[in-house]
């Protein structure tokens, strides 16, 4: 999935290529038969136990990294504060919410670090951008997920002008020298845009307004942004060109169809485990003669 779904590092973005119905990489209907949806929600619940797993492994390998007992393999360095980082962009209704909920929500909440991030607050406004993002990242041995990012200083901050085009332009750079530091430091970036297309948007924009229990979801804002739809498609388009990079490319997942969707960033966040080479960490302790101690003199467990 991370081969079909990256942006090539350098190129430019060409988001009107990519179908948002599409469903690249899913199996033929000899594998997942004529109900595909369902199959793909059993398997995001079956990838989502190995995340499970990765995840409980990850946080152990810092435990014992923090108690002075090493870890895997891999040796000192970055290693120590391994974490993996899922960054969520999207056009509004892009399912965000929805994608932490099903994917992330597989995961132990103990070792998850959810945030989201609205307009900037007026102390993160006198810091420079990347104050509040680098104040969010997820410690070593966790998940972080970002719903939303630094990458709205080069969408929203751009559309919307609320800064000069020099400065959102020197943005692109500093973004990319700030990735490649959370990668030598032991991050795992995981950059998922979720695409959806302009009428999948209205559609969900609709239900939100017909169903009453989905009011607190709208945002009058919604519409004045959705305006402006090309204008974000040429952001996006560039923001993924310019800084998606071999240390931490991007991924553009077709997000009209909710369960494929889920299905990918699953996959997604599976691979990036196993390009981690985790596994338990050894016990600092002498087990056998734990047992004696805990069983002592004619004693059963």
């Amino acid at each position: 999935m991370r081969r079909l779904l990256r942006v090539t590092p350098g190129a430019v973005a060409d988001l009107g290529a990519v179908d948002p119905r599409s469903t690249p990489g899913l199996p033929g209907p000899e594998v997942t038969g004529r109900r595909r949806k369902e199959w793909a929600r059993r398997q995001v619940g079956l990838v989502g136990a190995e995340l499970g797993r990765q995840q409980e492994m990850l946080f152990a390998d810092a435990k014992a990294r923090e108690a002075g007992r090493g870890g895997g393999a891999d040796g000192p360095g970055a290693a120590a504060g391994r974490r993996v980082l899922l960054v969520l962009q999207a056009m509004d209704c892009g399912g965000k919410d929805g994608t932490i909920k099903r994917v992330a929500g597989a995961m132990n909440p103990l070792g998850l670090h959810v945030r989201s991030f609205g307009p900037p607050t007026s102390e993160e406004l006198r810091h420079d951008f990347l104050w509040r993002i680098r104040r969010a990242l997820p410690p070593p041995g966790q998940v972080g997920v970002f719903n939303r990012s630094h990458y709205e200083d080069v969408l929203v901050a751009r559309v919307d002008s609320l800064v000069p085009e020099s400065i959102w332009q020197a943005r692109y750079d500093e973004i990319n020298a700030f990735e490649r530091e959370q990668v030598d430091a032991g991050v795992a970036l995981v950059k998922v845009m979720l695409h959806i297309s302009y009428a999948e948007q209205g559609r969900r924009l609709l239900e939100r307004l017909d169903e009453p229990r989905k009011h607190w979801k709208y945002d009058p804002s919604d519409i004045d942004a959705r305006a402006r739809w090309d204008d974000y498609q040429a952001a996006y388009a560039e923001a993924l060109g310019r800084c998606g990079t071999d240390a931490a490319p991007w991924y553009v997942v077709p997000a009209d169809r909710k369960w494929y969707r889920d299905w990918a960033v699953a996959h997604l966040l599976r691979e990036t485990f196993d390009t981690l080479d985790l596994g338990y960490p050894p016990a600092g302790f002498d087990v056998r003669r734990e047992r004696e101690r805990l069983l002592g003199p004619g004693r059963t467990a």
